[in-house]
């Protein structure tokens, strides 16, 4: 299910200097994290002079990222990584297999979204919710509970959805909701929309 293209390059392989949103979106956790690793000493960096901004230099965060185990992945190239919850997932596979710089995986029961998560650190996580072997609110409040994933936008799979059903969704913790038919355009906006909230 590695969709990874070869094409797509980063400027992130190219700079030897990283801001701590850039560090952020490589590792998928908030910028607010990456400047907790800085100020204890766990990145080292250094700040520009006469302001609070801080730099990363990519030797030091390929040597954090190696030492906490982090996929270095994203210093390779542009990927986003996938999570798809669903019981029959062929036909998205089929759309998201089309986007090159996407890397998919797939889970197909509660207990595997809590591993898979865990283990890939996905930008994104696409849940069925009308899988009637999954239960949609124990998985987002299972995800929501864990720190790892506080960057992690997580996107109800729905059928035909009305506003109110929509707002329901938004309230047990969903990101944002897509009704099917799930049209390749559509599907590739929300999740784009999803991952600029990380940028």
């Amino acid at each position: 299910m590695n969709v990874i293209g070869g094409s797509g390059w980063n400027l992130m392989r190219r700079k030897e200097v990283l801001t701590t949103g850039e560090v952020a979106k490589i590792c998928s956790v908030a910028p607010r994290t990456v400047s907790k690793w800085f100020d204890t000493g766990r990145l080292r960096g250094y700040r520009i002079p006469g302001s609070r901004d801080r730099r990363i230099p990519r030797t030091q965060l390929i040597r954090f990222m190696k030492d906490h185990g982090m996929p270095l992945a994203e210093l390779e190239g542009n990927v986003t990584r996938i999570l798809l919850v669903a019981s029959e997932s062929s036909a998205l596979t089929d759309i998201l297999a089309k986007v090159d710089r996407y890397e998919l995986q797939i889970a197909s029961n509660d207990f595997e979204v809590g591993m898979k998560a865990g283990d890939f650190h996905p930008h994104v996580i696409l849940v069925d919710v009308q899988a009637g072997a999954m239960d949609a609110k124990e998985i987002i409040r299972n995800l929501r509970s864990n720190p790892s994933l506080t960057a992690t936008r997580v996107i109800a799979l729905t059928g035909t959805t009305t506003n109110g059903q929509k707002r329901t969704l938004l309230r047990q913790g969903f990101d944002d909701a897509i009704s099917a038919p799930y049209e390749f355009d559509a599907l590739i906006a929300t999740i784009e929309n999803a991952t600029d909230l990380i940028s």
